[in-house]
């Protein structure tokens, strides 16, 4: 796979915005919103409430793109990476946090999608390679975004992490206005709203009508039931233990590391191989490791647990992201991978509010326990439905 001009600075683009948006989330985000005096539960929504615009957004985006340029379109996502940071400091009650988390949100909403059928696009005989590296510049913002945001809560308080997060929205902002504008050619047809609708109805049935998309979709959705566990609450649990912010910043940068350095390799594993076994597989790790936190107080062993759940994060998500892609007929990738955002920011959104609910009238140990048995039936259910279904030959 020989990496464009494009790709390249798409990739910049994916890693700058995601430090910018996990140096937000985690683990600043759980913890200024504990210091505004919020429950468990509270916490939960408090990081939920980003998908909920994903969930919304995702899918028509997705569509839209199929019919119209992608490249115009993922504007408003980036510009949500970079000035939303920046009034963070501003924030003294749980309401308002809630309303710059939705509109925080749009970053996500816009932008990913889109980027994602833009790359199954350029590479499709080389997708999950090509998803993965693209995937692991992201993961680079999760990794580096993390560690940075905890070690300056530690030191300095919440307002010079926001800064910062805005700062890095804006190289963000940078380096999407260098992908040449050819690289997402203007459709051929002049679109009203009369002829864009019948095209999306279309785009949206035929994504709908295939089951191996919505499971593989479902799964995606599963690991970040977990993955929205562990950011909501680990931080807390972090406290509990005696850890300090820039010990769980670690812990998620461990997560996040393990996960970027897998994806490029994993993805094309899965190019070679079957995606199947490697999606079950991955999400059985995630299930399981989300299982063993609250019962781990050494930090040693609670960082390896961290890695071994960003690895098979980087097994789910490098083949999923490609089977959606190959499952996806031709002009369809956006609307597969819109659906996939959706379905996944649903599990994402419930992920923390469910957890929040167990912890708060159970405890960490049965509230994790749960979360990671339904990974572990989602695995089972998908390894069941997806038995005899071929790896798509490439569009």
């Amino acid at each position: 796979m020989k990496p464009t001009r494009s790709f390249v600075y798409l990739c910049l683009v994916g890693l700058c915005g995601f430090i910018s948006y996990d140096m937000v989330r985690r683990p600043a985000l759980a913890l200024l919103a504990d210091s505004l005096g919020a429950n468990p539960f509270m916490v939960g929504l408090m990081v939920a409430l980003s998908t909920v615009t994903g969930i919304f957004l995702k899918l028509p985006m997705g569509l839209l793109s199929d019919v119209l340029n992608r490249q115009r379109l993922m504007i408003g996502g980036v510009l949500a990476f970079a000035i939303p940071p920046f009034f963070y400091p501003f924030i003294s009650d749980l309401p308002t946090l809630g309303m710059l988390r939705l509109v925080h949100g749009l970053a996500t909403a816009m932008f990913t999608p889109l980027a994602l059928a833009m790359v199954g696009e350029w590479f499709a005989q080389q997708r999950g390679e090509a998803f993965g590296w693209y995937t692991s510049a992201t993961q680079g913002g999760g990794l580096l975004g993390p560690m940075i945001g905890g070690a300056i809560v530690f030191q300095y308080g919440f307002s010079p992490v926001f800064l910062l997060a805005g700062i890095c929205g804006m190289l963000a902002v940078f380096f999407f206005w260098m992908i040449p504008q050819e690289s997402s050619p203007a459709p051929v047809l002049n679109h009203t709203l009369g002829t864009l609708w019948p095209e999306m109805r279309e785009g949206l049935w035929r994504v709908c009508q295939s089951p191996p998309i919505l499971m593989t979709s479902l799964v995606e959705a599963a690991k970040m039931v977990g993955n929205g566990t562990l950011m909501a609450f680990l931080p807390l649990y972090g406290l509990l233990i005696g850890l300090n912010a820039a010990e769980i910043g670690v812990l998620f940068g461990v997560q996040a590391f393990t996960s970027f350095i897998s994806k490029p390799f994993m993805g094309r594993l899965s190019d070679r191989s079957s995606r199947q076994p490697l999606i079950f597989g991955g999400l059985c790790l995630c299930g399981l490791m989300v299982m063993l936190i609250p019962h781990i107080q050494g930090y040693a062993i609670l960082l390896f647990v961290a890695g071994a759940f960003g690895f098979g994060e980087a097994v789910v998500t490098s083949s999923t992201t490609a089977l959606v892609a190959d499952l996806s007929q031709g002009k369809g990738l956006g609307a597969g991978m819109g659906l996939r955002g959706t379905i996944m920011d649903v599990g994402h959104a419930v992920g923390p509010l469910l957890a929040g609910l167990l912890i708060g009238q159970l405890g960490y140990g049965v509230g994790f326990f749960c979360i990671g048995s339904i990974l572990l039936f989602i695995a089972l259910y998908f390894g069941v439905m997806m038995i005899g279904i071929k790896k798509p030959a490439m569009l």
